[in-house]
């Protein structure tokens, strides 16, 4: 089995090769860049399974390149783990909003770095669950990682995918936030209280008028309908 390979973007030499040292212990290959602007270019060409992308560099920082990154068609759906030493839930919760699949707050223990990785990798693919679905106005073929809402494809960041994915192998059913962490995302993601609100919001924005398919339920979680709800006020 082929190893995955880690694009570590990081303006800290130092950092890089303590990342580096450590993931390839645990048997990835690293590659690294020590700017944001090689960083995508690097990207770009190799299409890495995974990125660890630090989010204070000097000329483009680690949101800029996420931004970029997530609007390339080439790399919209590559993982990506944010390291921060902000630890506000403001901070994170841009870094998740610009398509972020996990954070770790600087300082940080390089085998908790090995272990989101692995976490993450693991659940590139939700298994048991049928390559096409139908639901509505909303298509998804797993295999070629595609999204159609009302016919228009829609780019979703990996994790986005994953928790539509999960949702639409249960329409109709309420689905809580935590069982929709512990499928989509998986314990060992670090959350705070909004990480899966934040998520579904960002979801609805790229469906359009098919994310109205995505339904609140007030204090428990969410639900997609398997058709759209009919024209009305909108409750939340």
């Amino acid at each position: 089995m082929p190893k995955a390979t880690i694009l570590v973007i990081d303006d800290e030499k130092d950092l890089i090769e303590l990342v580096r040292y450590n993931l390839e212990k645990e048997g990835f290959d690293v590659i690294a860049s020590a700017d944001g602007q090689s960083g995508i270019d690097l990207a770009h060409r190799l299409k890495p399974d995974l990125i660890v992308l630090d989010l204070m560099m000097p000329g483009i920082d680690g949101l800029e390149v996420c931004r970029r990154l997530r609007a390339d068609r080439r790399t919209a759906h590559v993982s990506i783990i944010m390291l921060t030493a902000r630890a506000s839930e403001a901070d994170k919760i841009v870094g998740l909003e610009l398509g972020a699949d996990d954070y770790i707050t600087k300082p940080f223990s390089p085998r908790e770095l090995a272990a989101r990785a692995k976490a993450i990798l693991r659940r590139s693919a939700l298994q048991d669950t049928p390559d096409f679905m139908r639901i509505g106005e909303l298509t998804i073929d797993v295999n070629a990682h595609e999204i159609l809402a009302q016919g228009r494809p829609v780019q979703l960041t990996a994790t986005e995918f994953k928790i539509l994915q999960f949702m639409a192998t249960r329409p109709g059913r309420v689905l809580s936030r935590d069982e929709i962490i512990d499928a989509a995302l998986g314990r060992d993601v670090a959350v705070f209280d909004r990480t899966i609100d934040v998520h579904i919001t960002a979801i609805r924005r790229k469906l359009g008028p098919a994310g109205d398919q995505i339904e609140t339920i007030r204090g428990f979680g969410y639900k997609l309908r398997e058709s759209k709800p009919p024209a009305g006020p909108e409750l939340d």
